[in-house]
Formats: C-alpha cells, sequence, structure tokens
C-alpha cells in the first residue's frame, strides 16, 4: 500500500514523496506527525528520551564513563558502537575496575529492551508489577532511542485514556 499510495502522491504533483517502509507505528513511535480524529494508542517511543542517559562509547575506558556519571549522579550508561547500537550497560558496581580497563571488558553485555512500537500501557503495566523506573528503548535494528521512564508512561498512559473518554463523552 505504501510504495503504491507513494507512486499516486507524485502522480498528482507532489514533490517531496518518501516510502516509509518501516509503517505506521514506527512512524508514531519516532515522534513523527500524525493527522486524524481515530482514538490515540500510545507508544513507547513517544516518550524515549536520550537528554536523559548517558552514553558510553565501546574503546573507552571506565574512568571516562565514571566521571562522566558522577557529573550527572546517574548509577548506569549505555554502551553504544559508533552506529549507535545499543551492546551493553556500565553500572557503578562495574566501576571499581581499574581506570584504564575498556568499558566492553565489564559491561553488562546485551541489556533488556523494548521496542519503540511498543504499546505504553503494556510496558506500564509490566514496569509496575517489577518496579522497574526506567526501560532502555531500540529500534527493530537495536538502534539506541533513549530510556521510557516510568512517570513519563504514566503521564501519555493517562493523558490518552483522558482524550478517549473526552471522545466518547462528545460522541454520546
Amino acid at each position: 500500500m505504501s510504495p503504491r499510495a507513494a507512486w499516486q502522491l507524485e502522480a498528482l504533483g507532489f514533490k517531496d514523496v518518501y516510502d516509509f517502509v518501516a509503517g505506521k507505528a514506527e512512524w508514531i513511535a519516532q515522534g513523527f506527525p500524525t493527522e486524524g480524529n481515530g482514538p490515540h494508542y500510545p507508544l513507547v517511543g513517544e516518550v524515549a528520551r536520550r537528554d536523559i542517559v548517558r552514553e558510553c562509547h565501546l574503546g573507552s575506558v571506565v574512568a571516562d564513563s565514571r566521571t562522566a556519571m558522577g557529573e550527572t549522579g546517574q548509577s548506569y550508561c549505555v554502551v553504544l558502537n559508533g552506529n549507535d547500537i545499543l551492546l551493553g550497560r556500565l553500572r557503578n558496581r562495574h566501576l571499581t575496575s581499574g581506570d584504564e580497563v575498556v568499558v566492553e571488558q565489564v559491561m553488562e553485555v546485551g541489556p533488556s529492551t523494548v521496542r519503540a512500537t511498543e504499546s505504553a500501557d503494556a510496558l506500564l503495566k509490566r514496569m509496575e508489577a517489577r518496579d522497574v523506573s526506567v526501560a532502555l528503548v531500540t529500534s527493530a535494528k537495536g538502534k539506541f532511542l533513549g530510556v521510557a521512564r516510568r512517570k513519563d508512561l504514566e503521564r501519555l498512559v493517562n493523558q490518552s485514556r483522558a482524550e478517549r473518554y473526552a471522545g466518547q463523552e462528545r460522541r454520546h
């Protein structure tokens, strides 16, 4: 459907037409604009933030990560390769190794992640059940998109419920 629609738009004279092959859910999860008055089903990617988590890179040494984490008071940093692919997590307890040890020697390999296209409501329920405050969010190809905080998911889910409820009230 998507490629055909793109061709149709070009035939109608539109110039900047693209085929977003990842699909509508990925589009929404990436925070791209949408239109319409249908119900909003919140996705994890809508609250994923990179600006609130420290990032470490393969090849960096523990001393650099310790300094960066200390400046922000965070208890971990995510370890990324040069393409922003999430490969690990470095926690405070890993910082006791020597200053010149490279992070990939002591990091947790392959931390649990969630997809940006996952239901925010479903993730929130799992996080509440497990008393987890933050989830690492990646694309389907492993690119780090940020962290989803439980408090942000709560706000998003409650806002969406309120909007759906208000829409139902208007129809009655």
